[in-house]
């Protein structure tokens, strides 16, 4: 990263905005981390929204042979296969998508389940290491999807409007059933 200006900056970018939402905090004492995950640059040169995303690897092998994913639980499926969402779309004369921008970074993790989800950062090559601990779901972690849908239907659930309600229950049968 150092031979590359722009992805460095991109990269620190990155972090940044993480730490200014509140997506993840500086950590004090290190004595409260059980587990670190290791981050890379994941580059999109085509997409028009994010070109360089952080990526934690939840898959990452420990000394003792087993990632965070492997003993994490991940809940249920809650949504179909992608493959049969588009096959029911041929049902319909017009359908509607959406893309709920950084979805997983908006739902907090419970305090206890933080302590997992450590990184080590540095902004420049001539400092020490900085631990953060991310509070929010991450992309990676292989019960992101079940705690994304399970979320959305808690809103769902919760809502009052009962146009939205009836828009989300159909939303989420169709996608579910």
């Amino acid at each position: 990263m150092a031979q590359n200006v722009n992805l460095k900056n991109e990269y620190v970018k990155f972090i940044d905005e993480y730490q200014k939402l509140g997506h993840m905090v500086r950590v004090f004492n290190e004595q409260d981390c059980k587990y670190y995950l290791p981050h890379q640059a994941v580059i999109r040169e085509g997409s028009t929204t994010t070109k360089l995303r952080v990526v934690f690897d939840a898959s990452a092998k420990t000394s003792n042979g087993r990632s965070l994913n492997d003993v994490m639980y991940t809940g249920p499926k809650l949504q179909r296969d992608i493959f049969d969402i588009i096959l029911k779309w041929r049902l319909w004369k017009f359908v509607v998508t959406a893309d709920v921008e950084k979805m997983f970074r908006q739902i907090k993790v419970h305090k206890e389940d933080q302590q997992y989800q450590n990184i080590l950062w540095r902004n420049d090559s001539k400092k020490p290491l900085t631990v953060f601990r991310l509070n929010t779901v991450t992309y990676g972690t292989a019960s992101a999807p079940f705690l994304a849908v399970r979320s959305l239907f808690k809103i769902a659930e919760d809502c009052n409007e009962e146009l939205i309600k009836k828009l989300l229950r159909k939303i989420f049968i169709w996608m579910t059933s």
